[in-house]
């Protein structure tokens, strides 16, 4: 085995820890009866740069299928074009009001101790994306958020802007595979506000982007086609609309659309340091999913209550056997 796999194999037995193990070998075991998994990404792991190992997730066919915030979509592309240019503050716990209005003087804006350079990152990718959006506007095409980022990805226009090794990108694996991608709100994402910011001056139309409701349409019309016998797991990173979303479907599929054969989730796992509170869906236990017709009694659950930066890329490194 692998030395990551090891080393959670010996250390990884009690606690938190052993969930990340108890959970890695629910998903192993979960792919090898030949079922399929769904990964969510809420945050901002993209900028963490999850792609170091998730783009060898999705190469290696163990996820079938993403549903992320749009600012994962886009950061993944950002940190692909211009990471000489991004600039970390490890002291970020002590700036002022005064240092943070310096970042922003320089063009850059703070995810957490990382900071994405504006000019290198949104506005080297706006040209291009802007171009995409005429282009399949003029054509009479609509597509989805993710699509018009595979088409930039795959015409190899942004090749030219390149500063990591490609293979560390998990939207390059996704668009070289053409892999299913659900970016619910996408408008609340920095390329989904310049794309209003162009529709409102005329440059397109908001026709041209498909919707939330189409994505959810999408959606089950897939999840129908796709949950045999084996069924789909969901493999959820953080909480909010990345997750809450998709799982959301097999529900809607029951109780509105008379489609009672079609089974629940496989697998559930969750790594989230969200506590439980009132209303909390990042916080609530898995069994709460029981009475919204998402999970199972009987469906595998984990909830890994950690830093999702720490946690994920060992639960990938497992299944990568690294």
């Amino acid at each position: 085995m692998g030395a990551i796999r090891d080393f959670i194999e010996e250390h990884y037995l009690h606690f938190n820890a052993a969930v990340v193990k108890d959970a890695a070998k629910g998903y192993e075991r979960h792919l090898e009866a030949g079922g399929k998994m769904l990964i969510s990404l809420a945050g901002a792991m993209s900028t963490a740069e999850l792609g170091k190992t998730l783009a060898e997730m999705i190469r290696q066919d163990k996820v079938h299928i993403i549903s992320c915030t749009g600012a994962n979509l886009e950061e993944d592309v950002m940190n692909l074009v211009a990471h000489s240019h991004y600039q970390r503050v490890p002291h970020y716990r002590d700036l002022t009001a005064e240092d943070e209005q310096a970042l922003l003087d320089r063009g850059l804006n703070r995810v957490t101790d990382t900071c994405i350079p504006e000019d290198e990152a949104f506005r080297r990718l706006e040209g291009h994306m802007v171009d995409i959006w005429k282009k399949a506007e003029a054509e009479g095409r609509r597509m989805f958020p993710h699509e018009f980022f595979y088409e930039a990805l795959n015409s190899g226009v942004l090749e030219q802007y390149y500063e990591i090794d490609p293979k560390d990108s998990w939207m390059i694996a996704a668009a070289e595979k053409n892999l299913p991608i659900i970016c619910p709100g996408w408008e609340d994402s920095t390329l989904g506000n310049i794309f209003a910011a162009h529709c409102l001056m005329g440059d397109t139309k908001p026709s041209t982007t498909k919707s939330g409701i189409e994505y959810m349409m999408w959606l089950a019309e897939w999840y129908t086609q796709e949950a045999d016998d084996k069924g789909i797991g969901f493999f959820q990173i953080g909480g909010g609309i990345a997750g809450d979303f998709p799982i959301c479907v097999v529900p809607m599929l029951h109780q509105d659309m008379d489609r009672p054969e079609v089974p629940l989730w496989a697998y559930f796992c969750q790594i989230s340091d969200s506590t439980t509170s009132y209303g909390s869906y990042s916080g609530a236990v898995p069994n709460e999913k029981i009475t919204w017709g998402k999970l199972g009694i009987d469906t595998p659950k984990y909830i890994i209550e950690s830093d999702a930066t720490i946690v994920a890329p060992l639960v990938f490194s497992w299944l990568l056997d690294r």
